[in-house]
């Protein structure tokens, strides 16, 4: 397989942590929710959760960003040096940090400190941005890429990821991918329209005034509107995930760089980061990357499992929950599924990672990539809500939703289901339902390979 293109990336980096715990009643002196058992994560944020994904794809990666000498540029510092390389430029003021408050996956509310901005370049930042072959700029309105606004004149970008707060990207830059509100806001800050016409229109009047090779409208859960200045190309979204959306953007520039470094055309490289983001945030979104404090809850799109989870038991039902790789689904599975739905009101599906499945059956597996099973598997009649977990076993997500009954294939014996106690904790009950005979994901991986001889 070629080697990555390295990748430079330009822009303001920040500092994100969640707060995450459950809500169940009101403070008594005030009416708002008491998040209560919280667990804190730290990841980066802003142009360095951006970098630190190109990293994650096996780039070679270099971050210009403004890093200054307060406590959480430090800690920034100790997140990104293991994974890529920084130039650091100067930093008035503290670094810029975010903090979420979430109730079950749910924000209750950000906290915002730190009002760093950069105010000039440095000799080194200038060197390595006129010796890039790509180059994405992740503008969070900090003043990074306009200190450097010059030299990435120059040599235009592949991608800009612009910000409300920031200036316009160069003339010349391949991609711009801002979000429909930003789009709406660069192009009509008067405009109220929210649809598909309104975004078209706005991203062809942006490729005009911009002066770049084409504009990304991300529509979030629809995918995106590319616009070349004329007609536009709808990429959808191969399902839609209701999970947590955070980082969702600075995955699909990092994508769309990522493969026009490497030689894509435009429209290959959307939709290549539509459907990174879309499994970016099937897979738990920002709250997925593994630079925490305690180890991550599970990884999940549950948020709408658990609004699910909630509605069948406000009305008296029974939750039902089965859980698997799923990765070549046949008539086993569906069989199993058809069955544990019977069980009750409602079937939520918990499905290993991609990270999970390679653990569990070896360096091959999974042969289908998270989205496609998780695409499959809501398209079943039987199957309500699907949720994703990233341990070997769905045990800290089965806290989370708390099922009356958990269902598993009749090839697990009862030693080999760890879940039975935990469902006892609260009066829940695991079940082994059997597989169609002769039906397993293993034979039928055997079978093809033995055809293919």
């Amino acid at each position: 397989m070629p080697a990555k293109a390295p990748l430079v990336v330009v822009g303001d980096a920040l500092l994100d942590r969640d707060l995450t715990g459950t809500a169940e009643r009101l403070a008594p002196d005030a009416p708002v929710p008491v998040v209560a058992d919280c667990v804190r994560r730290t990841r980066p944020g802003g142009a360095a959760l951006t970098a630190y994904l190109a990293a994650r794809d096996g780039r070679e990666v270099t971050l210009i960003t403004g890093l200054g000498d307060d406590p959480a540029s430090d800690e920034l510092r100790q997140l990104l040096s293991p994974e890529l390389k920084s130039i650091e430029l100067p930093l008035t003021g503290a670094l810029p940090e975010k903090t979420r408050v979430l109730a079950r996956g749910s924000p209750v509310v950000r906290l915002d400190r730190g009002t760093g901005l950069v105010g000039e370049a440095t000799d080194e930042a200038r060197e390595a941005l006129r010796s890039a072959s790509a180059v994405l700029v992740s503008d969070y309105g900090r003043g990074a890429a306009d200190s450097l606004r010059d030299v990435l004149a120059e040599r235009p970008p592949l991608v800009w990821d612009p910000h409300p707060r920031g200036g316009p990207p160069v003339p010349g830059t391949r991609l711009v991918s801002p979000a429909r509100a930003e789009a709406r806001a660069f192009a009509d800050p008067e405009g109220h329209g929210n649809s598909l016409r309104d975004a078209a229109r706005d991203a062809a009047a942006l490729v005009r005034r911009w002066r770049v090779a084409a504009v990304a409208v991300t529509l979030g859960a629809s995918g995106a509107l590319l616009s070349y200045g004329d007609h536009p190309l709808l990429v959808p979204a191969a399902t839609a995930h209701h999970g947590d959306t955070c980082g969702a953007g600075d995955r699909f520039a990092v994508t769309a760089a990522g493969l026009l470094a490497d030689g894509a055309l435009v429209g290959e490289a959307v939709e290549g980061a539509v459907a990174a983001a879309t499994e970016f945030v099937g897979a738990g979104g920002a709250s997925g990357v593994a630079h925490a404090d305690t180890p991550p809850a599970a990884l999940t799109d549950a948020v709408d499992a658990r609004d699910l989870v909630v509605r069948v038991r406000a009305t008296g039902g029974t939750v039902v929950a089965a859980g698997g790789c799923f990765d070549l689904l046949h008539a086993g599975h569906v069989g199993l599924l058809q069955a544990a739905r019977r069980l009750g009101d409602c079937l939520v599906v918990c499905v290993n990672s991609d990270a999970s499945v390679r653990r569990r059956k070896g360096p091959e597996r999974p042969v289908n990539p998270l989205s496609d099973r998780v695409r499959v598997l809501s398209a079943l009649a039987c199957v309500d809500a699907v949720a994703v977990f990233d341990e070997d076993t769905p045990e800290r997500l089965l806290t989370d939703l708390r099922p009356d009954i958990w269902v598993k294939g009749g090839d697990y014996s009862g030693a080999d289901l760890p879940e039975a106690a935990l469902l006892e904790e609260w009066g829940g009950q695991a079940v082994l339902l059997p597989y169609l005979d002769g039906r397993s994901s293993t034979a039928l991986m055997a079978r093809v390979r033995e055809g293919a001889r």
